[in-house]
């Protein structure tokens, strides 16, 4: 999980701080949330996901398929 969302920062060419600041959080706490001291809730991976555009399936590994589901 948290390489994935390393991996789609990073793929963004993004800084932790933009991130942290785009879901509202620290960057010290984005920084855990990333390297998995610090498990990621329900409330931030659906930010994230609404963020990247990507499904929380997607950053759990459920799938590899990025694309959200359909509403």
């Amino acid at each position: 999980m948290q390489n994935r969302i390393r991996d789609l920062r990073e793929d963004h060419d993004l800084t932790q701080q933009k991130v942290a600041d785009a879901i509202g959080i620290t960057q010290r706490k984005y920084s855990y949330l990333e390297t998995g001291i610090q498990p990621l809730t329900d409330e931030i991976l659906d930010k994230l996901a609404s963020y990247y555009g990507v499904s929380v399936d997607y950053l759990l590994f459920r799938t590899n398929n990025p694309e959200p589901y359909k509403k």
